[in-house]
Order: structure tokens, then C-alpha cells, then sequence
């Protein structure tokens, strides 16, 4: 039998749903808004949250100050550049894990989460010298490289988990149809996972907007993505909070619009399989 909800536990329930929302949301609204203040609101005691002077002053240093666009299509690349070349490696690769696993899968899959646990301080030497000696430092092929293969473990995971959901005699009926191991990937198991695809692909995106370590170290100016842009308003005269939340609203703003136009779809597939 179905439990009853009565209307006062589905306002509780609704209320505590927006409660936590807000104060998720609540360190990226005070950025926001802190990137409409002068500096001496931003530094105000006790803080300002709407009565204050509103300016856009500090959007404009920025942009007189930093080449936005240029960060923005250097994020854009590498995003999605090394999301692109980590579905093109992983989707066989998950394929193979789930129909046609060997005694050492399991292994396998436990040493690519393995290397997600080391610090990527660990092997930045001998990265950033390889990187020097073959020409990779501040280039867009260089960071895509390394943000692809930093982010290709949890994308072959959470693939591998997605495609266990799929029935094999789904597969197997495709195979006595005729169809190869190609055609079985591209016409068969990708619109049955695309939920999963999709939302993988997607946070795939945010990883690699967001990654900060691998690009401050990698890339100075030609190649410098928006992470980069953000630091530079760190500096050894102070932070200056107002023209640093102003650049970092104008950092994040692209991925967050991307995530509210596809939330539907990033939920959905992040529930695959969990709902039969």
C-alpha cells in the first residue's frame, strides 16, 4: 500500500527542499551581488545584502582590464575538447567493462578510481617538465590532454554503471539482426543510455570548466582559460572583492545557464536505472 502524505508533510517536506536550495545557492547569490558593490561595501561591517549603492563600475574594469572572450572560447575549447575525446574513449571502453568483462575488470576499474585519490600536486613535476620539453605549456592541446585524462576515470565509471542497466538480451537480439560491434554502439546502446550519456557528458563540462589546479600551472595567457582570468584578480596588494566576484560571476555565468537549460535532463540521468 501507497503511504498517505498529507498536505502538512508535503509543505515541510517543500519548505526543507527550498531551505537547503537557498543556502547552496546562497554563496553564489552574495557573489553576485557582491559584484555590484564598490569595494568599500564589499569590505562593509555588519554586510550589506540589497540596501547598498548599485554599480556596475567593477564589470567594466573588468572587461577594460582582461580579454573575457578570450578566456571564455580558451574554456570552451578545452572543456569541450577533452569532454569530446573522453566520451570517444570511454563509451567502448564501458562497453567492454560491461558486456564483455574479464577476470581483470574489476581490477581495472578499481586502479582508474584509484588514481583519482592521489594529489595532483604528486605528479605535477614531472608533468609540467614533459609539458616543457615538448612544447605544451600554454597551449589549448596541452590542457585538453591533461583535463582529459584527469577526468576520464569517473567518465568511463559512471558510464560503466549506466550501461549494467541495460538488458544483454537487447544486445544479443541486435547481434542476430546483424549488427556489428559499431553499429551496436552507435544505433543500440547509445539512445538506450543517452539519460546517462548525457548527464555524464555534461558533468564532464563542469569538471572541466571548473578545474583550477591543472590550468593555473599549464597555461599563462594564450591559452589561459577562465579560471585563470579569475586568479588574476588575486594580487600581492590584496583581493579586491568586488572586481573578483564581478569576474567571477562572468566566469561561471556560461555553465550555470548550461546547467539550468539541462537540469531535466542532468537529474534524469543521473536517477537512470534507480527508478524501474
Amino acid at each position: 500500500m501507497a503511504r498517505k502524505t498529507t498536505a502538512t508533510k508535503t509543505a515541510v517536506s517543500t519548505a526543507a527542499a527550498w531551505l537547503v536550495g537557498f543556502i547552496i545557492f546562497f554563496p553564489i547569490l552574495w557573489m553576485m551581488l557582491t559584484s555590484f558593490k564598490t569595494e568599500l561595501d564589499a569590505f562593509a561591517i555588519p554586510p550589506q545584502f540589497l540596501f547598498f549603492h548599485w554599480t556596475t563600475e567593477n564589470y567594466g574594469v573588468v572587461q577594460e582590464r582582461s580579454d573575457y572572450m578570450l578566456h571564455a572560447i580558451n574554456s570552451i575549447v578545452t572543456a569541450g575538447g577533452s569532454t569530446l575525446i573522453a566520451m570517444l574513449i570511454a563509451i567502448p571502453a564501458a562497453w567492454a567493462m560491461a558486456f564483455a568483462p574479464t577476470k581483470r575488470t574489476k581490477d581495472i576499474l578499481l586502479w582508474m578510481l584509484s588514481t583519482k585519490m592521489m594529489p595532483a600536486v604528486g605528479v605535477l613535476v614531472p608533468i609540467y617538465l614533459l609539458y616543457r620539453d615538448f612544447g605544451l605549456l600554454d597551449t589549448k592541446f596541452g590542457l585538453v590532454v591533461v583535463l582529459c585524462l584527469g577526468n576520464l576515470p569517473i567518465v568511463i565509471w559512471m558510464l560503466f554503471t549506466y550501461f549494467k542497466e541495460i538488458p544483454k538480451d537487447i544486445l544479443e537480439a541486435a547481434r542476430m539482426d546483424g549488427a556489428t560491434i559499431t553499429k551496436e554502439l552507435i544505433f543500440v546502446l547509445t539512445p538506450m543510455a543517452l539519460p546517462g550519456i548525457a548527464s555524464t557528458l555534461l558533468l564532464n563540462v563542469i569538471l572541466a570548466w571548473n578545474e583550477a589546479f591543472w590550468t593555473l600551472n599549464l597555461s599563462s595567457s594564450a591559452a589561459a582559460p577562465l579560471t585563470t582570468f579569475i586568479a588574476s584578480y588575486s594580487s600581492p596588494e590584496g583581493l579586491f572583492w568586488a572586481k573578483l566576484s564581478a569576474a567571477s560571476t562572468l566566469a561561471i555565468a556560461p555553465i550555470l545557464i548550461l546547467g539550468w537549460f539541462s537540469q531535466k535532463q542532468l537529474v534524469r540521468g543521473l536517477t537512470f536505472g534507480a527508478v524501474k
